[in-house]
Formats: C-alpha cells, structure tokens, sequence
C-alpha cells in the first residue's frame, strides 16, 4: 500500500488526472477500475475520480510493488548538468513568479534536448526547497506566456496549480494588459491600433499578414504609441491585444516598420549596421510591462498592480546611441 498527501501546489485538480501522472503508464480503464474495486481510496472512501483535490487530502494505493514499478515509470525527472542562470525575478509569491527572461533563452522547449525556461524554474524550486523531486510525478512549474528566443522581458510562471490556472484564465480572457518596447525602423508619429490576419508559414517559421482572411489565418491587433523619434528610427510602446506566433514583429514589417535587429522580418543592410556598431544581433524588441486587472480575484495579491522589466544592456546601448532613450 502506498499514501499520497496532497499537497497545496497540487490542488484544484481532479482525483483521475492527478492519477493519471502519478500512474502515468496506466491505461484510463485500469485507474477506473481500480477506483471501483476501492484499490484506490480517497479520504478512505470510494472516489469515482472526479473529486477536486484540497490540501491534505490522503489517497491510497492498495497495490503491489511490482504494480506500481510496471506503472509509475515513465516520469521524466527535470535534467542535470546544464549550465546554471540567476533568474532575474520580478515579483514572487507563493503561487506566482514573473521573471525577465533574457535573450537567447527558449521559453519552453522545442526539442527533448533543449533547456528552457521552464528547466531553470524547476531547478529555481528546488535548490529553494519549494519543490521535490517526488512532487514532479504530478505537477510540474511552468510558463503560462511566450516569448521567442531572442525576445527578452517578462514572463509569468505558475509555481502551483492554482497559479498556473489563474495565469492561463488571465492570459486567455486577455485581462491582463501587455506592453513592448519596440526600436523600429522610420519615423512613426502618430499613435495606431492595426488589424489583419496572421497566417503562418509552418514550413519555414515565419508568418504572414493578409488583409483578408484566408483558411487557416487568425484575426490579430496591435496597438502602438510612439515614444521618441530620431531621424528614421522610432521606440514604440506596443500593446499585444492578441498573442498569435511572431505578431509584433510581423505586423510591425508589414506596414513598413520592422523591429530594428530583427533578421527574419527586419531589413539586412540595418541589421548589419546595428550588429557592427553595437554588437547587437537580436531584435530590439522586449516584453516590457503588465498590467493586472483592478477587480482580479483568483490571483488577489497581484489585483491592480503593474510590473516592468529591465531593458537588456543590448537594447539599451543600441537605443541610447540611436537617441531613441
């Protein structure tokens, strides 16, 4: 036999899917059937697997050894032996962390060998105490907002369930307002909120914009206010009112005004004249603030609040000599 505790950054899921990682090899059908034979209890009563999960909840496992063995193998512990980096933390509570990702540093992975964001934050938890080794078999810390690799600036993370849900209601009920700071080429002097269609080039990675719907495009917006001007380049504040794949930067190039620095959608000769003279060779372009509803209640320690994020020292030099800061 074997106890589980629930713990505070498991609950609010239901009793089938939190077995369904802790069993992760077994068949639906067998944790099903073991929950109506009372091989599993929860709270030593018979649970049909769709009861919520609350702090100090106790389930039982009536099964062998070599049961458990056969279906408890497939958990993949967090990597070791990747170089470690200070995260640059935001803001911390108990079920949040807003960290400045920096440039060059994946979000999350896209391939098995890749080390991302969402590693580091594991490794974060663990050396803090906040997290087991154990506890990775049913929950996982992770990011809940994307940005590209070489896009630095804010990105929130999910140190419990209820954390990463709240953060992903936020996100897809676009309640939280998003914020860039954009170096753009040409003089923009008006503020705008552009719209279009977003089509994205799977093969090569890289997105359209249309002006017309096509099968398999998505509506976007984007708003901007210029901040400062010099003679052909501009510092927008950009607004993401939609978050589709590359929008900014797509968007931005398509009506004349691509990210400085930014070598899919930007122009090479500009490119080449910021990486020799500031030694910059990613796009000017960082997640630079978010805005938290006044009325936020799943997340109420944050309700109302805003936070920012260092601009990169890059962004900032390439800025500063450019007389855009």
């Amino acid at each position: 036999m074997r106890q589980l505790i629930i713990k505070e950054k498991e609950s609010g899921q239901r009793l089938d899917r939190y077995l369904g990682k802790y069993l992760d090899q077994a068949p639906k059908s067998f944790l099903y059937k073991m929950l109506r034979k009372k091989n599993i209890t929860l709270n030593g009563r018979k649970a049909d697997g769709s009861e919520k999960l609350d702090p100090g909840d106790e389930i039982k496992l009536f099964l062998s050894e070599e049961t458990l063995g056969k279906f408890c193998r497939g958990q993949e512990m967090p990597e070791t032996g990747f170089d470690k980096v200070p995260l640059e933390i935001v803001y911390e509570d108990q079920d949040v962390l807003l960290i400045n990702k920096p440039v060059g540093m994946l979000s999350q992975k896209a391939e098995k060998e890749d080390v991302s964001l969402c590693e580091y934050l594991i490794d974060y938890l663990l050396e803090k105490g906040e997290l087991t080794q154990e506890d990775l078999r049913t929950f996982r810390p992770g990011v809940c907002n994307r940005l590209d690799r070489n896009t630095s600036g804010l990105v929130a993370a999910g140190k419990t369930l209820h954390g990463l849900q709240e953060l992903s209601r936020c996100f897809k009920d676009r309640t939280i307002h998003k914020y860039y700071l954009a170096a753009v080429k040409g003089r923009i002097e008006k503020p705008a909120h552009i719209k279009g269609f977003l089509w994205k080039r799977e093969q090569e990675n890289k997105s359209q914009i249309l002006k017309t719907q096509r099968k398999g495009s998505q509506p976007i917006e984007t708003k901007y206010v210029p901040l400062s001007r010099t003679g052909d380049a501009t510092l927008l504040q950009v607004e993401l009112l939609t978050g589709r794949s590359h929008q900014i930067r797509s968007h931005l190039a398509s009506i004349g005004h691509p990210v400085l620095g930014d070598w899919k959608y930007g122009e090479k000769k500009i490119n080449e004249r910021i990486k020799a003279q500031y030694g910059v060779t990613s796009q000017l372009l960082h997640a630079w603030k978010l805005e938290f509803p006044q009325k936020e209640q799943g997340l109420a320690r944050l309700a109302g609040k805003t936070f920012t994020a260092e601009l990169p020292e890059g962004f900032q030099r390439a800025a500063r000599e450019e007389g855009l800061l």
